[in-house]
């Protein structure tokens, strides 16, 4: 039978000579390399060893200046045709997604099938000796962006990064050439310089600003610089991270000094008195006249919509205007309302003056490449939100005037209350116990109560009552297990009750302030990184609200080690993943919406409901044709099953993948969820005596499935002739690396420090197997005999 190479050899052994050959050099070659993501396995997260990492090829004018990406290159193993591996290719380049190049090539070594993103065109197979130069590709890149790369207007494409590429990660760097490209293409056709970008909160808006800021600069083209935020937090946190690169030509503006000396000028919206409908910005027309800024970023511009505070970019036309968003582009509203009207003709306008994003990069997409937490979502069933209350039902219960006390007769009672007036037009303690004791209790389940937690409620009296009752709750919790109790342990943060003033305890404090009910206080522009669980007991319309507040749970926090968080969905909030977007008309910032506490008709307190919260499932947050939503584990299982034999058409093929650990490693990257998905499977199936592989063949192949354990003993009772004509030190050693994978599967035998065991080296260790040949060898000829039982 004919010998291919796998994936690695193919690479090192035929694409990259072929590619030297052609003119591409290292210096030309750039391995994009994710930290790999991490995978929630019984509830806990766990951080893959190794990324994915994409090779791109790159143009470069000269040895001094930054390299600009062209193209990406996807590898595949000799044996496959050279367009097996296209369709993650074109995944990668597509429009304002992920590595933002025109041209994607796949070929296994010989030939090579082209992809063109501009044109949407795909070549027929062509030999890899006719592979493009650096000249031709930048030519055809010159050509489709409309520019030359030695043109005035494409400078700060070339201006190097200070510090060099280390600190940037691959999509701020597709995100900052997006936006160099666009201005480029803007300059040259004399249109207005405007660029809206889109990124998940966590992925470093803030540090793409500061680097697009200093390679304008740095490329001469910086006059006045403007940085917009709508918080005093934000704008202390922007100054920090602009004047590590500006230093003192950075500086915020206040009330009382409009920083007329410095270079790059801080300044939130109330600062600038453009932070609402009937602000008359007159401290920034006092201060800046027309055409002040050379360079304006807009942070969250979607927040203030197209309100009053666009006196910034209109007072400003011939600047170069940015918008820096979390939430996707499109803002749509279902309902047909004034309001909703309104809504819709807001964010027209927003992408009208901004144009649609030039660079994309969602939540789902920054867990995939380990840049963000991990999301796991356990959707709570209250039954009574599925039903109305009449007014019958609640008046036979003695209704009250939650404000005064008295009782209510049957006629002071609309006709019925929706699951949206629960805790705004009634309130339902025993709704309220019921949902509290049920989040309390997978507190306890997840690793204690005392975990950072973030409970949207909704309104300011509703945050009072799930802020006692949690208290409640914790209380008994601590007599119950000898527990001394921390204090405060729940606690409200809404505008209405100073919360602010708590924000820095919920940060900083890690033996106190844990929970936090709020409104909308925490829902944007505060940076909590070791924040583990978001909550939502409120009904949430805005799509783009939802993602606001699921993004105070995105980040990292390497202080307590988070590398996950969770989102408790007692009101199907979690819909909204994938949603369009649309946002509310505000009419003034006060930070804390939801509906405030002055309703026209009397809130109604009701007692005695019988109240049942049933589990309703966990589910899985995945990219869905470009979405990021949550799916059914059978979706999610169809998903992965297709994709398995799309990759490796038959068991042998999957068989050979799986035994050499790079190609087998390639392999995973290409899965849904860059192979986070098997893991997934194995913890809900649980599953988790079992080896990836075994998941995988039976989803592919129908294999029906072994233990590892399983595959152990046949392996050692099958095989017990060949190691008998081995060394007795040889076959011990054998003997015990494949206890090894029975313990710890396919990625604990191929861990080098598996030879450094206590069981290996008893045996005999390294020593014993370089009688006979090489180790790395051996490992592949005992996985061949495991994985063929």
């Amino acid at each position: 039978m004919e010998e291919f190479h796998n994936e690695a050899d193919t690479r090192a052994k035929l694409i990259d000579p072929a590619l030297h050959q052609r003119g591409w050099s290292e210096d030309k070659i750039k391995r994009e390399e994710t930290p790999g993501a991490v995978d929630v396995v019984d509830g806990k997260p766990r951080k893959r060893a190794q990324g994915r990492i994409d090779y791109t090829l790159r143009a470069r004018v000269n040895s001094d200046t930054q390299p600009v990406a062209l193209a990406l290159i996807e590898a595949k193993s000799e044996q496959f045709s050279p367009g097996h591996g296209l369709q993650q290719g074109k995944e990668y380049a597509a429009a304002t997604k992920r590595l933002n190049v025109q041209f994607v090539f796949s070929t296994n070594g010989h030939q090579v099938v082209e992809y063109n993103r501009i044109t949407g065109e795909t070549t027929d197979p062509y030999p890899i000796s006719e592979f493009p130069t650096p000249d031709d590709l930048r030519q055809r890149y010159e050509k489709s962006q409309g520019f030359s790369l030695n043109d005035d207007e494409a400078k700060p494409l070339l201006v190097p990064y200070p510090g060099g590429e280390a600190t940037r990660r691959y999509y701020q760097d597709a995100a900052i050439r997006a936006t160099f490209e666009k201005l480029a293409r803007c300059e040259k056709r004399g249109e207005a310089k405007r660029v809206l970008l889109s990124l998940a909160t966590g992925a470093g808006k803030t540090f793409i600003a500061v680097h697009l800021l200093k390679r304008i600069a740095d490329a001469g083209q910086l006059r006045k610089a403007l940085f917009v935020c709508d918080r005093d937090e934000l704008r202390t946190q922007a100054l920090g991270a602009f004047q590590n690169v500006f230093g003192a030509d950075a500086a915020a503006v206040s009330s009382g000094n409009p920083q007329k000396n410095a270079r790059i000028l801080i300044a939130t919206y109330q600062t600038l008195d453009v932070d609402t409908d009937t602000s008359e910005a007159n401290f920034l027309t006092a201060n800046y006249p027309e055409n002040y800024f050379s360079h304006i970023i807009i942070d969250e511009c979607h927040r203030s919509a197209w309100g009053k505070w666009s006196m910034v970019l209109t007072r400003n036309p011939e600047a170069t205007q940015i918008g820096l968003t979390a939430t996707p582009r499109q803002l749509k509203t279902r309902e047909n309302t004034p309001e909703t009207q309104a809504d819709e003709q807001i964010s027209a306008d927003n992408i009208r003056h901004f144009g649609e994003p030039v660079y994309e990069y969602d939540i789902s997409q920054g867990n995939e490449d380990g840049y963000l937490a991990a999301c796991e979502i356990q959707r709570g069933h209250v039954d009574i939100d599925y039903t109305e209350l009449t007014a019958d039902e609640v008046y036979a219960l003695g209704p009250k005037d939650a404000t005064t006390g008295q009782p209510l007769s049957r006629d002071e009672l609309p006709e019925s209350f929706s699951k949206t007036e629960y805790e705004y037009r009634i309130l339902l303690p025993d709704r309220v116990r019921e949902m509290t004791k049920d989040l309390f209790n997978h507190l306890v389940a997840t690793g204690g109560p005392e975990q950072k937690t973030i409970i949207f409620c909704v309104r300011d009296t509703h945050a009072d009552e799930v802020a006692n009752a949690m208290n409640n709750l914790y209380a008994q919790w601590c007599n119950k297990n000898n527990r001394d109790r921390v204090d405060p342990y729940a606690f409200k943060c809404t505008a209405a009750s100073g919360g602010s003033d708590y924000v820095a305890d919920l940060r900083g404090a890690s033996r106190h302030h844990f929970i936090a009910t709020t409104v909308d206080l925490l829902s944007t522009g505060v940076d909590v990184p070791s924040v583990k669980n978001i909550v939502f007991f409120k009904y949430v319309r805005s799509p783009i609200a939802f993602y606001q507040m699921v993004g105070r749970g995105t980040r990292l926090d390497p202080v307590t080690n988070k590398l996950m968080f969770r989102i408790y969905d007692y009101t199907d909030a979690t819909r909204l993943f994938g949603e369009d977007f649309r946002s509310r008309i505000k009419s003034k910032s006060s930070g804390d919406g939801g509906g405030g506490d002055t309703p026209v008709q009397p809130t109604v307190l009701v007692e005695g409901l019988e109240v049942q919260v049933t589990d309703a499932g966990k589910y899985i947050l995945s990219e869905v044709d470009g979405k990021s939503m949550p799916i059914t584990v059978e979706e999610y299982k169809q998903r992965l099953s297709a994709r398995i034999v799309e990759e490796m058409p038959n068991l042998d093929a999957f068989r050979t993948c799986w035994i050499h650990p790079q190609d087998r490693r390639a392999f995973m990257a290409r899965l849904p969820d860059q192979g986070r998905s098997a893991q997934v499977v194995q913890s809900l199936d649980d599953m988790t005596d079992y080896d990836l592989y075994d998941i995988l063949a039976e989803l592919g192949y129908g294999l029906a499935p072994k233990t590892r354990i399983n595959r152990a003993d046949a392996f050692l009772y099958k095989h017990d002739q060949w190691l008998n004509t081995l060394p007795a030190p040889t076959a011990d050693t054998l003997k015990a690396l494949t206890m090894q994978f029975a313990r710890t599967g396919t990625d604990g035998l191929e861990n080098p420090r598996v030879f450094t065991t206590p069981e290996v080296t008893q045996a005999g260790g390294i020593n014993a197997l370089v009688q006979i040949g090489q180790p790395a060898d051996l490992l592949i000829k005992i996985k061949e005999r495991i994985f063929a039982l």
